[in-house]
C-alpha cells in the first residue's frame, strides 16, 4: 500500500451499519510511500496509523 501526502485514507466498517472512516494522510512515516502514515481525521483528531486489509488509498486528483 503506497500512498503520498494529501492522499485520504479510507478505513471501511467493520459491521453492518458502521460507516466508512476518513482520514487525510499528512506523514508518511515509512520509507517510499509505506506505511506507517500520520493521518488528520474530519473531527481533527491525529493518529499514526498501519492500515490493514479493510483500507484503501484514495490518491489525491491532479488540480487542472
Amino acid at each position: 500500500m503506497r500512498a503520498t501526502k494529501g492522499d485520504h485514507l479510507r478505513v471501511h466498517g467493520r459491521t453492518v451499519g458502521e460507516h466508512d472512516k476518513v482520514a487525510e494522510i499528512v506523514e508518511i512515516m515509512g520509507h517510499d510511500g509505506e506505511p506507517p502514515f500520520r493521518v488528520r481525521f474530519q473531527d481533527g483528531h491525529e493518529a499514526v496509523m498501519s492500515p490493514g486489509p479493510d483500507s484503501v488509498v484514495q490518491h489525491e486528483e491532479p488540480t487542472p
